[in-house]
């Protein structure tokens, strides 16, 4: 069989007028949530986001975890961002939105499940992920990732992958709930390190922590010698994020 005959072939599947119409101007919808993004976000530092599932009920132990997290870091003078949903995201703002820093939320416009939680100060709503998952980057001086599904999974290793590649400064990423994680690290340790997928180095871009004042310390602890402000270089990281 011959490619050029498939019907498949990408470079022979029709597009009306439309449609490439659609595509060409779907830029300046992107462009658009870039500016609004960084506008509305570059004077809120420092800034902890805060990942985990949206289908938490507000009745878990990990819903009050999260909220007490949110409202520690809050007194402590950190703006708290989160995906703006339910579950876990409404307990981070819930908590933020109780104390002395804003509760800034970024919404993702989807088809179901992702309902806006009403404990936001601030308020963006995203349609694209990619867009989205810059402005949880770019402002942050943390990450805390509680126990979630693909979509949490998705942000911890996009702050992985850009810590490790030097694309963004170091901050430190906090994993809370240790059994919830304990696999998926094992996993890391036995066949990314010893595959040679992933330096046994790389592990330490992680802390694993099991209640919401030492992920608080965890912070801190970071902090304490080198100073909440990104150094020259690390600004230029940032600036090309």
């Amino acid at each position: 069989m011959n490619l050029n005959d498939s019907p498949n072939n990408p470079e022979l599947w029709p597009l009306n007028d439309s449609e490439l119409t659609r595509e060409s101007w779907k830029i300046f919808q992107i462009m658009a949530e870039f500016v609004e993004g960084f506008e509305r976000l570059a004077r809120i530092r420092p800034s902890v986001s805060i990942f985990g599932s949206a289908r938490t009920p507000p009745e878990s132990p990990l819903y009050h975890m999260a909220e007490d997290l949110a409202l520690r870091l809050s007194e402590a003078g950190f703006a708290v961002v989160s995906g703006g949903g339910p579950g876990l995201m409404e307990a981070a703002n819930k908590g933020a939105h109780q104390g002395k820093s804003l509760s800034v939320g970024l919404n993702i416009q989807l088809p179901h499940e992702q309902i806006s939680n009403q404990y936001q100060d601030l308020s963006l709503s995203f349609r694209h992920f990619f867009s989205r998952k810059v402005m949880f980057v770019k402002y942050a001086s943390a990450y805390v990732v509680l126990p979630g599904g693909f979509g949490t999974l998705d942000e911890l290793a996009e702050i992985l992958t850009l810590v490790q590649t030097h694309k963004t400064r170091r901050i430190p990423i906090v994993l809370m709930h240790s059994s919830f994680w304990k696999g998926l690290l094992g996993w890391f340790e036995d066949v990314l390190v010893a595959e040679g997928m992933i330096d046994a180095s790389d592990l330490d871009l992680l802390l694993v922590v099991d209640n919401t004042e030492d992920a608080v310390n965890a912070i801190f602890d970071h902090y304490e010698q080198q100073g909440f402000q990104p150094s020259p270089e690390e600004r230029e990281r940032l600036l090309d994020l």
